[in-house]
């Protein structure tokens, strides 16, 4: 059975099949909404329903409370229709210029950037262009339909390659793989770009980068996008992580500052030890932001990294500092250890 999704905010409509998700059936037809996570974890692509009834598969309670759904809200990665349906949700510009598309690709390097944390570049077939947006992930497409996600760290402008950073969750299905076995020269197959979290180049309004651990990844790829359309944008990097050697390349925001006049980096950590002779700022990295900028309801904000950070960015930066909601924008990583707390 088929039944129509009707776009309130934009007027448009599209048809969802019975056994497939409202977002996967935009997706199909090539109308952009927001998303990050795809699995009910991250709540990028909550909605509100206005008119009809939905379905909703396994998600986390952070993602949408059992409050939200009361009111009406809906994930749109999880839900199906069981009627025709009305949602309010932000539209974002989808373009034929950004497909999902299944590619191989060739390992072309493997450099430990420290102890956990592996940068992979990836060839990208010569035959066939990959087109992304600079924040966007891919999948690998693992065995048993297995995917695992990971946000590319380039613009696509830099090259024939994508580099990925992924940190070791021992015991993980594919990072202990990263980790052990391969090497360069293997062939593997991803899918991609996916994701809602891209640079908004209509705007001019200040940027609040915030990263924490590997989530520096995608904020490194907006920077890149951001010199490369000579940006004069102001734009201030928050990274945070527990120790100094989380934030594995500090030198290359230290270079940023020093030669972008419009750019400001200010490392954080939240657990230095003595042996670390950390001099810097301390603390939860979301809260040094607020203590430098009280106001910020003329900036975006770009947040990347554990969903703990996220999601405490997103709510203290709307209730205590003024930021628009809209002008939040954010890729939340989830683990399958993550998935499977939820």
């Amino acid at each position: 059975m088929t039944f129509q999704v009707s776009l309130t905010q934009s007027g448009r409509q599209f048809s969802c099949e019975a056994d497939e998700t409202v977002l996967n059936a935009a997706l199909r037809q090539g109308i952009g909404l927001p998303y990050g996570c795809k699995n009910g974890a991250c709540g990028s692509c909550k909605g509100k329903l206005n008119n009809g009834q939905v379905e909703h598969g396994p998600h986390q309670q952070r993602a949408l409370s059992e409050a939200e759904a009361a009111e009406g809200f809906t994930l749109l990665c999880c839900a199906k229709p069981v009627s025709d349906i009305a949602v309010d949700v932000r539209e974002i510009a989808a373009s034929s210029d950004y497909p999902i598309k299944k590619l191989p690709t060739r390992v072309h390097k493997l450099e430990k950037l420290s102890d956990d944390v592996m940068l992979v570049s990836l060839q990208l077939p010569a035959t066939e262009k990959f087109a992304y947006r600079a924040g966007q992930y891919i999948e690998f497409l693992l065995r048993d339909n297995k995917r695992r996600s990971y946000s590319m760290a380039n613009a696509s402008h830099n090259g024939e390659h994508v580099t990925l950073h992924i940190r070791h969750m021992p015991g993980g299905l594919f990072t202990d793989q990263v980790f052990s076995t391969m090497k360069e020269r293997d062939i593997l197959r991803f899918e991609g770009p996916h994701g809602s979290f891209f640079l908004r180049e209509d705007s001019d309004k200040p940027i609040i980068l915030l990263a924490s651990g590997t989530g520096f990844a995608p904020i490194k790829a907006l920077m890149e996008q951001l010199i490369h359309l000579k940006s004069e944008r102001q734009v201030v990097l928050y990274w945070g992580g527990r120790r100094p050697s989380d934030l594995y390349m500090s030198a290359l925001c230290e270079e940023w500052a020093a030669s972008l006049p419009n750019f400001r980096y200010v490392p954080v950590i939240s657990d230095a030890q003595a042996e670390d002779q950390w001099q810097g700022r301390t603390g939860f990295v979301h809260q040094a932001v607020m203590a430098d900028i009280a106001d910020m309801s003329g900036y975006q904000v770009y947040a990347c990294g554990a969903p703990v950070v996220v999601e405490s960015a997103k709510r203290d930066f709307s209730a205590q500092c003024q930021l628009p909601a809209d002008e939040f924008y954010a890729d939340s990583f989830t683990s399958e250890a993550d998935l499977a707390a939820g």
